[in-house]
């Protein structure tokens, strides 16, 4: 059973300055809740109740919001404002909480080796929070790879389409075809341009993976961007092994972009708010 889940959370938010000069990125809210706490909802619907942040300097409002303020708290109570903190409330009770620093940003792969220490010898979800995914009906991702887990054992990727002039923005996957939806990974390929892609199935960010990735990363040279880059590790993995991966159901919005930032607000808003 997965219990584990990593959610690195250290990098500089770029694309979004200068409002991320001094706010975590993961912080920045889609209607009226953290990016981060979107994954940590859905992490928690798939039975994932261990979180481990991978965490930098100024991020210190993450460790905040999964905590009491006793101040706020205080202030409202007994009001009709309480009703606010209803989903977080959930989340702190049914959730333990680790942070972990990133001193260096050395890439994806990087950040997942040093959460090493608090998976320990275990199968993880791995959770990107700058990927908003939404359930449209049924379980979230991270429920679906569990469930995908339980029967195959090994690492898995998710996986969507994206146009071919797009693809340089992902890692890519080429397999073979298990049934709909589901690939068994024969090679990754990390920011291709269109015409080296194997395909147009760019992987996304969730993971579940097995933990002798941990040996894999740190046998895993520099790649990309001078980066340790998880689709390498994958890629021993799969040659190895087995890596497979899975085409979720579910809408997923680029939220590390400001154009997807927005079409996620607006979205949410239409869906849950209205």
């Amino acid at each position: 059973m997965i219990t584990k889940c990593l959610f690195p959370v250290a990098g500089y938010g770029t694309r979004f300055l200068p409002a991320t000069k001094s706010m975590p990125k993961e912080m920045l809210p889609i209607v009226n809740k953290p990016l981060v706490q979107y994954g940590v909802e859905e992490a928690l619907s798939a039975g994932l109740t261990e979180v481990t942040f991978v965490t930098g300097r100024g991020k210190r409002a993450i460790e905040d919001h999964f905590d009491i303020s006793y101040e706020l708290e205080h202030q409202i109570e007994g009001t009709g404002k309480e009703m606010y903190l209803d989903g977080i409330r959930h989340i702190m009770q049914e959730c333990s909480f680790s942070y972990i620093r990133q001193r260096e940003m050395k890439g994806l792969g990087h950040a997942i080796l040093t959460g090493e220490k608090t998976i320990g010898n275990e199968a993880f979800g791995v959770v990107l929070a700058d990927d908003l995914c939404i359930e449209q009906e049924g379980d979230g991702v991270m429920a679906q790879m569990v469930r995908l887990y339980k029967q195959f054992r090994c690492s898995i990727v998710a996986i969507e389409e994206v146009p071919m002039e797009e693809i340089h923005r992902y890692g890519v996957i080429e397999g073979e075809q298990i049934k709909d939806g589901l690939f068994q990974v024969t090679r990754m390929v990390e920011k291709p341009k269109p015409e080296d892609a194997p395909s147009n199935y760019a992987i996304i960010g969730r993971y579940i993976l097995t933990p002798d990735i941990f040996d894999i990363i740190r046998n895993t040279p520099p790649g990309a961007n001078g980066e340790i880059q998880i689709t390498d590790a994958l890629m021993k993995q799969a040659q190895d092994g087995c890596v497979m991966a899975y085409r979720f159901k579910g809408r997923r919005f680029d939220c590390g972009s400001v154009d997807g930032f927005i079409e996620a607000t607006n979205y949410c808003y239409d869906h849950f708010y209205k």
